[in-house]
């Protein structure tokens, strides 16, 4: 037997094919590998490659959690992902709720891809039906000083006359996917008006080879800060994976923690800022509030879940006030078409 073995080995062009088809298909699963990955198909957890459509649905169950594991925060002291009060970006002015954004000092300057009146608009509509009849969006409501501190509602006062029973609406003409950010309100880099136009120069390179997205509605939620977010998935195009990987190589300088994960695809269709609109003999416990929540909620997917949209815009934003892009405030906007070319 180790003499038949040892003849084997011993003939050189079988032991040369033996070697040729082994560095072959080593090689030939490298190359696979590595293509997958480049195209934003698979996310690495622990070692194991899983879809960025199942890595999306992963951090949607997360995130729909956490309403139910830390409270609705935005019922007593509401503070945005930077830290701003509730009472610091709303005011009332002429009994109307009204944004007040601030002055970003630098300015952020975000990278989002826009999603087009076309299918915004629907969705905006379908939201506002389903949230308009517990929520006060065009005007204050009166409360007496026992209701309010039965409800115990942290709140701005102008003339008694209290913001947080409204529901700030986003603007459907300014629906968009945060992607990446050039400068952000954590790490700001600050850049000159010439370091601007390279940036938006070299993002307008990149977006060329990007494919617009056929998207999906996964499911809609409410997080604990009282933001409704859509939640979606990829049909066809170019992964958010990859676009924000394009976007990194594009924009060295920029900083290296970003805002959110790099698969995920997500927009805000609205913020809660306080607890539904209830009658003096109805008032009830934040708990049952959260129940609600939940029931709206459940209704608004029932109305949207599915919804299907294409993206084919791409955004380089200088937001000159904080939140410019939520709160309608100024901004200097260069657009870009999605090219899908090869090169």
């Amino acid at each position: 037997m180790m003499t038949r073995a040892r003849n084997y080995w011993a003939h050189p062009k079988r032991a040369l094919f033996i070697w040729v088809l082994s560095i072959f298909i080593f090689f030939s699963a490298f190359r696979l590998l590595h293509i997958n990955s480049s195209r934003g198909k698979y996310t690495f957890t622990q070692g194991a490659p899983i879809s960025n459509t199942e890595q999306r649905t992963i951090m949607y169950d997360k995130m729909a959690r956490d309403l139910n594991e830390n409270g609705a925060a935005f019922l007593k002291h509401g503070k945005t992902s930077q830290s701003l009060s509730l009472n610091d970006l709303f005011i009332v002015k002429d009994g109307i709720v009204t944004p007040n954004p601030k002055p970003a000092n630098p300015p952020v300057r975000a990278n989002v891809l826009y999603l087009n009146p076309e299918y915004s608009a629907p969705i905006s509509n379908a939201v506002k039906n389903v949230f308009s009849p517990y929520f006060d969006s065009g005007y204050c409501s009166w409360y007496t000083t026992s209701q309010l501190l039965y409800l115990s509602v942290s709140f701005v006062s102008y003339r008694s006359c209290m913001l947080w029973l409204a529901i700030w609406f986003q603007n459907s003409s300014l629906y968009h996917f945060s992607m990446f950010h050039a400068s952000h309100h954590i790490s700001p880099v600050p850049a000159t008006p010439d370091e601007i136009e390279a940036e938006a120069n070299a993002v307008k390179s990149i977006v060329q080879s990007l494919c617009p997205l056929k998207i999906v509605l996964e499911r809609v939620i409410l997080t604990s800060t009282g933001v409704l977010l859509g939640c979606w998935q990829v049909n066809s195009g170019t992964d958010p994976t990859t676009i924000r990987a394009k976007l990194r190589s594009a924009l060295p300088h920029a900083p290296e923690k970003q805002l959110y994960d790099a698969a995920i695809l997500h927009t805000s269709f609205a913020r809660l800022l306080g607890p539904p609109r209830v009658k003096e003999r109805e008032l009830h416990r934040s708990s049952d509030d959260i129940q609600l929540f939940h029931k709206l909620v459940a209704l608004l997917n029932n109305k949207i879940r599915g919804f299907q949209a294409v993206v084919s815009e791409l955004w380089y934003v200088e937001e000159l006030d904080v939140l410019a892009l939520a709160l309608e405030g100024r901004m200097k906007i260069r657009r870009f078409k999605l090219g899908c070319s090869q090169a």
